[in-house]
């Protein structure tokens, strides 16, 4: 019973102490919150005096830039309206003067009128003079004046005609004089300072050996090896009695110099038989394209020819390995494009241009296959294939006329590889038979009636036929020419072409006494 009481006493006694505990941290927390709304409203007045100022501050920056903008638009304005101010002030000045100057020309005017009206009233006392005077010389004369105007004007015509046509053929004599000095002095300073070597190619080669006991080493069991060679390399080996020596018989160099290359190797290394021998000119082939290669690039080179399509350039190297009428290609190639640059120099062309169509003017010679064209056409078309320029095209085809010149640069091409093929030495003709050939075509041209001279020039490439003006006709001189020219092409042999020229001259003769 006691710890009953006990226990509930002790529980009175802690709600009780809860209770007086509440209320004492009630007070304590009414009491915080007191003095934290304290502080919250003392702080929201400190905020809303800030803010207060702060709207001041605005407004006073926002009335001071209003009224700094409106200053300026007042003084903006106010130039404004001296602007407007000057310029009315000058336009009244203007129209002021523009006044002035209308009486001015309104008093000038009067005056002019007035010297027009007297200029005028002389005039026709003039006229009236003149007519009266001009009556008396038609009295006198027996003309009436339009008879006399005519008269006069026809003698005056007759005289100036006469005298125009005596100044037009001094000017066209001498025109003709200075072109052909000019045209002279540019060619022979061209041939002058252009030196090239003469050499001949021949279509065989000698190969020298130390002995003729390698003669039958080289022909072989039955002939095997020599068969052998020569369906390798398509040329014709002559073992002969000549001491110490094989002749390489081939039109084309290029296998001849293989040929000769491979018979070396083989002597050399000393083992020959058909499946060495295949195997060295298979070798010696792909030395000879390297070569070739090689050669093109070095000339390209030494001429200052740059940007060359790669094709190009193996076929500018191959042509040192083929001859025109004897003349070595890449050296005749080499002049020409040394001649075309001098000449076009001489002449304000691009003697760059000039050069590279110079040098690649035969590129038609030398192709890998061989189709039924002209040289020129087919060396144009191989230019254009590998995106030469249009003008150096042209310059190729047309400089044996296959093609229409059209550029400066053509003519020159032209010219300059007939320089360089018709010099003295440069190709294989005996002296006898050029100058055999040059009296036959005078000869032939002589057999014709009517014919007074005949003149071979340009080395045989031109004939001049004159003719008499009193036996042959225009007509008949046309006649002439085509069938010249044909009968030159059925009865002579000859490099080229050989241009006729029939020249028939009329002279009319007058003494002045």
């Amino acid at each position: 019973m006691d710890i009953i009481i006990i226990i509930i006493a002790t529980f009175g006694g802690l709600l009780l102490g809860g209770l007086i505990a509440a209320t004492i941290l009630r007070k304590a927390i009414e009491k915080k919150s007191q003095q934290i709304l304290k502080e919250a409203n003392a702080e929201s007045e400190v905020l809303k005096k800030d803010k207060i100022l702060q709207a001041k501050e605005k407004f006073l920056q926002l009335k001071t830039e209003h009224e700094k903008l409106i200053n300026e638009k007042n003084i903006a304005i106010t130039a404004s309206e001296n602007r407007v101010k000057q310029k009315e002030l000058s336009v009244s000045q203007k129209i002021e003067e523009y006044q002035r100057k209308q009486k001015e020309l309104t008093t000038i005017k009067d005056n002019l009128t007035a010297q027009l009206e007297i200029v005028s009233k002389k005039q026709t006392e003039l006229d009236r003079s003149s007519k009266q005077h001009i009556e008396k010389l038609e009295t006198i004369s027996g003309l009436s004046a339009s008879e006399a105007k005519e008269q006069l004007i026809e003698s005056l015509k007759n005289e100036a005609k006469s005298e125009a046509l005596a100044q037009i053929k001094d000017i066209v004599e001498e025109t003709k004089l200075s072109a052909n000095r000019e045209a002279k002095k540019i060619i022979i300073e061209t041939i002058q300072r252009t030196a090239t070597e003469q050499a001949i190619e021949n279509a065989v080669s000698v190969f020298n050996i130390e002995n003729d006991e390698m003669k039958g080493r080289i022909i072989g069991r039955e002939g095997r090896n020599i068969r052998a060679l020569e369906a390798a390399t398509g040329i014709e080996i002559i073992v002969d009695d000549t001491p110490e020596a094989i002749i390489l018989s081939g039109f084309d160099p290029v296998r001849r110099e293989i040929a000769r290359l491979s018979l070396h190797k083989l002597v050399t290394d000393g083992r020959i038989h058909p499946a060495r021998i295949e195997e060295v000119v298979a070798k010696t082939k792909k030395q000879i394209e390297q070569e070739i290669i090689e050669i093109g690039k070095r000339t390209t080179i030494d001429l200052g020819v740059h940007n060359l399509h790669h094709e190009l350039i193996r076929l500018v190297g191959k042509m040192k390995y083929r001859s025109s009428y004897g003349q070595n290609l890449l050296q005749h190639s080499k002049e020409v494009a040394n001649l075309c640059a001098t000449m076009a120099a001489e002449l304000g062309l691009n003697p760059k241009i000039a050069k590279r169509a110079g040098l690649l003017h035969d590129i038609g010679k030398v192709p890998d296959n061989e189709p039924e064209l002209p040289h020129a056409i087919l060396g144009m078309k191989l230019a254009e294939k590998y995106k030469e320029r249009p003008e150096i095209c042209n310059a190729i085809g047309a400089h044996h006329d296959e093609v229409e010149m059209d550029s400066l640069i053509s003519p020159i091409v032209q010219v300059c590889d007939a320089i360089s093929g018709a010099r003295p030495g440069a190709r294989r003709e005996v002296v006898e038979a050029y100058i055999k050939r040059l009296k036959d075509l005078e000869e032939l041209a002589l057999s014709y009636p009517g014919v007074i001279k005949t003149y071979a020039i340009q080395a045989g490439r031109e004939l001049r036929v004159l003719v008499g003006s009193e036996k042959i006709s225009d007509e008949e001189a046309e006649h002439i020419s085509y069938d010249l020219s044909k009968k030159i092409q059925t009865e002579m042999t000859y490099p080229g072409q050989i241009k006729i020229t029939v020249i028939r001259e009329t002279r009319a003769v007058n003494f002045a006494k």
